[in-house]
């Protein structure tokens, strides 16, 4: 499943908002009523629906703080840390946010707060602390009567757990939002959970409920969450090839987006008209909101959308024939994808170990629980009762055993799931980030003992045309063929990993020049010979890159900006070849009897 651009930090804080009442217009109403309770609550019913609004009825209400009671006076601090939230500055805003936790007795408003904080945990990618506090704060479900809070609450969960890619469990938290929701709030932010957790799970339905969830948010003026699931839909347009559709979609709605001021929202929108334009050839267009989305994304933050957006600006670089520029768009680009990748793993990992750790905490007490019972019990035996309680002892030994081997099983679970987070799920070898950390642990040894190395990129010829053709499940049984043909080819040392789709690398240790041009000319041929489908109605051959520490150094990173530029070369002179790049050279394709040579001295 391709990466989709609306992911936590995008809509974590309007997940938030627990609305009192469906529209702005009750604004109006409280300011003519003169109460500053009532401005109170319509200000926190419109923090998503009309922003600025909300901004203003804050700023009435700050030189009057003396006229409103301690909870309420607390009610207003919340209002302004969810604020400074809002725009960016999540630091403060953390920091105001515990001082509600840690000062306000209102229970209600102490679990809307802690909801809030484990946005700001996540935001900071403190993940496993934002599970932690989660689970405790769903533990605290049953003492909240106040349906709003409640409703709250299952936003928090319903969200972190499509974060953590737990998507049958955030769709049923969303739908409990559905049946509970409280006296006139309606259903937009129960379905857009919903819709999101149908739509990162390739439900069929997906689409049907994405329109249904924009409609009614549309209906009560929440264009915070209509908008980001618009922004979902264009990006699927554009992955099947409707770049038009989606740029009508983005521009319908753009002037909203700006208003609403949610820069990571703006973004969004901006990354995918960049990437829609440059799909039609509108490079002028592509670079204007590729910048505008690098602009506006947060500073120190890797996401989608920003990979996306230097993406775009490196290919539209390269087509301007502006080389410079490309290759720092492209070293942004790499950084970006790299840093999202990692931060999407550390979600999931995560979760994984905080639900681990409750776990075994739980059966942990129970083995103390077990363990006292056992010494109550000896101390209290007498010699009547002997024998009849030793069997109890027993017992509850044999309890305590099924405890520790239970535990002993959960951490076993434990690893397994770390290890298998550093595979790729299809082909079983290194995934992107398992594949860089690996290469950079064989460079510094390759540094250390002064040998060479160099890095491979092969990428399938055509291979979106295998795909539309015979089908994505014929797509898969390729990409596996390809990893077992250049099993054989590749030594015990070598690291081979997937980078995405059909593009794969090979970092090979003690490595020349030469010897990497023979090799990889050697798994060439074999890509070459393969026939996946029974009758030979299908071949596949690919292209490579070839990069040698000699002139880019040990950085893995710059092996592959240079491996990465010569496997353009190789595509651009006709496919299925090698083509090196090496020091103050002009990136050369190999010569099929060149390669022989090498490979009888390599």
């Amino acid at each position: 499943m391709s990466a989709r651009p609306g992911m936590w930090r995008h809509w974590l804080l309007a997940a938030g908002a627990c609305l009192l009442f469906p529209f702005a217009a009750a604004a109006t109403e409280a300011a003519a009523a003169d109460s500053l309770p009532a401005l109170l609550d319509v200000a926190d019913s419109i923090k998503t629906s009309d922003h600025g609004t909300f901004v203003k009825l804050l700023q009435q209400m700050e030189p009057q703080l003396g006229q409103l009671s301690p909870a309420q006076q607390w009610h207003l601090r919340y209002l302004k840390a969810w604020d400074v939230a809002y725009y960016g500055d999540y630091e403060r805003a953390g920091g105001l946010l515990d001082e509600v936790i840690a000062q306000n007795v209102d229970p209600t408003l102490r679990f809307r707060a802690t909801a809030t904080s484990i946005n700001i945990l996540g935001i900071g990618h403190r993940y496993e602390e934002a599970f932690t506090r989660l689970d405790k704060l769903v533990g605290q479900l049953p003492q909240i009567t106040d349906k709003r809070a409640r409703l709250q609450g299952l936003g928090e969960a319903a969200q972190l757990l499509v974060a953590a890619g737990q998507y049958d469990l955030a769709g049923q938290y969303a739908e409990q939002m559905l049946q509970n929701l409280p006296p006139g709030e309606g259903p937009c932010k129960g379905l857009f959970f919903k819709a999101e957790a149908a739509y990162r799970s390739n439900k069929t339905d997906a689409r049907e409920q994405l329109d249904q969830a924009i409609d009614r948010c549309v209906s009560v003026g929440e264009t915070v969450y209509a908008n980001t699931l618009r922004a979902e839909l264009a990006v699927a347009d554009l992955e099947r090839g409707e770049a038009t559709q989606a740029i009508a979609v983005l521009m319908r709605n753009y002037a909203d987006v700006q208003h609403d001021g949610y820069q990571t929202l703006i973004a969004q929108f901006d990354a995918a008209l960049a990437k829609a334009h440059l799909s039609l050839g509108n490079l002028a267009e592509a670079r204007k909101h590729a910048l505008a989305a690098v602009q506006n994304s947060i500073k120190g933050e890797y996401t989608a959308p920003l990979g996306m957006a230097y993406q775009v600006l490196y290919r539209v670089a390269r087509k301007q024939g502006d080389l410079a520029a490309a290759l720092a768009y492209l070293e942004q680009y790499m950084a970006a994808d790299k840093g999202y990748l990692d931060d999407v793993s550390a979600k999931a990992l995560a979760y994984q170990v905080v639900k681990q750790q409750v776990l075994s905490g739980r059966l942990q007490l129970d083995t103390l629980n077990k363990q006292n019972q056992i010494l109550q019990l000896q101390q209290a035996l007498d010699r009547k009762a002997v024998e009849a309680s030793r069997l109890y002892i027993v017992l509850l030994l044999m309890a305590l055993g099924f405890i520790t081997l239970w535990i002993y099983r959960l951490k076993r679970s434990q690893l397994r799931f770390m290890w298998l987070s550093r595979l790729d799920s299809l082909t079983g070898i290194c995934n992107r980030k398992h594949f860089i950390e690996q290469a950079e642990q064989a460079l510094q040894q390759a540094v250390r003992t002064r040998q060479p190395a160099a890095l491979l990129i092969l990428d399938l010829d055509h291979f979106k045309l295998i795909n539309d053709t015979f089908g994505h499940g014929v797509g898969d049984h390729v990409l596996k063929h390809i990893v077992e043909a250049c099993r054989p080819l590749l030594g015990a040392r070598d690291v081979f990993g997937r980078l995405g789709g059909e593009e794969f690398a090979v970092l090979l240790p003690d490595c020349s020049p030469d010897q990497a041009l023979a090799r990889a000319e050697r798994l060439r041929g074999a890509i070459g010979t393969l026939s996946p489908l029974e009758g030979g109605e299908l071949t596949v051959s690919a292209s490579f890159g070839v990069a040698d520490t000699h002139s880019a150094g040990y950085d893995v990173s710059e092996l592959l900006v240079r491996a990465d530029h010569a496997l353009y070369r190789a595509k651009s002179e006709g496919r299925n070849r090698v083509v090196a790049t090496w020091a103050g050279t002009v990136p050369t394709t190999l010569a099929a009897s060149e390669v022989r040579q090498m490979g009888a001295s390599a």
